[in-house]
């Protein structure tokens, strides 16, 4: 959406500092031996208690109130009473949400328990390119050029990007235009970032595949090498000049 007003920025800011608190706060309850719909169910009490709906449950009638992928899950785990979580598993939640016809999406992958040192590098290479792509978001900047610096900056690493996982518009619904931004470089991809435009930038950060195929429950996106991949992801105020992090809250 482009934002035109006051109104339109104070709901922009009021759904993202929801889904920023409710990611924060899952991240924070997650613990082993728990599982994942439990986890999910917290998730769910949480945007309700916010007067916030489940923005994939709205418009996919999608079987949880958020994603939670785990270990070589990429994207758009379903919450399972019999998925347990262990020690050193790699997590990833996403929340996307509605509030008063607005909405915002944000992610992030972790370790759980304490071996912290598990997968740091990836999830600090996932944080660090995410915010080198944000910071380079400006009025007239093309697409393709964030792509280019996203899977230039993961390569650097020596890492790869999921190609077929992108970023998205968004704010009176879940995925508006611009419907792709990717993490890499498109030299036929043409179309600009806009001055009071909303994006969900989002970076997919491998240690092996290049793609994620949908595994047989119709949902879940997986790697068939069992490689891992980091997923972090911010909603963002295009502006003239420096952009606004409206998920700032989560702390990523």
């Amino acid at each position: 959406m482009s934002i035109t007003s006051t109104a339109e920025l104070s709901g922009m800011q009021a759904i993202s500092e929801v889904v920023g608190k409710v990611l924060q706060l899952m991240r924070q309850y997650a613990a082993p031996g728990m599982s994942t719909k439990e986890l999910d169910e917290y998730g769910g009490a949480l945007l309700t208690q916010m007067g916030a709906r489940s923005a994939p449950k709205l418009t996919y009638n999608f079987p949880g109130y958020t994603c939670i992928s785990v270990n070589n899950e990429v994207a758009h785990g379903i919450p399972s009473a019999q998925r347990i979580l262990q020690p050193g598993d790699l997590v990833n939640i996403d929340v996307s949400a509605e509030l008063a016809g607005y909405y915002a999406d944000n992610g992030g992958s972790f370790v759980l328990g304490e071996d912290l040192f598990r997968h740091a590098a990836l999830i600090n290479a996932s944080i660090e390119i995410l915010h080198k792509a944000i910071r380079n978001i400006s009025d007239g900047v093309r697409l393709a050029h964030i792509g280019r610096i996203v899977e230039d900056a993961a390569k650097e690493k020596g890492y790869r990007v999921i190609r077929n996982l992108v970023g998205h518009g968004i704010g009176r619904s879940l995925h508006e235009a611009p419907r792709e931004i990717p993490n890499f470089y498109d030299r036929f991809n043409r179309t600009r970032f806009r001055s009071n435009s909303v994006v969900a930038i989002e970076t997919f950060i491998s240690t092996g595949a290049n793609y994620a195929d949908t595994s047989g429950d119709g949902w879940t996106l997986i790697t068939k090498d069992g490689s891992f991949v980091a997923q972090h992801e911010h909603t963002v105020l295009v502006t003239s000049g420096e952009p606004i992090i409206l998920t700032a809250s989560n702390g990523i």
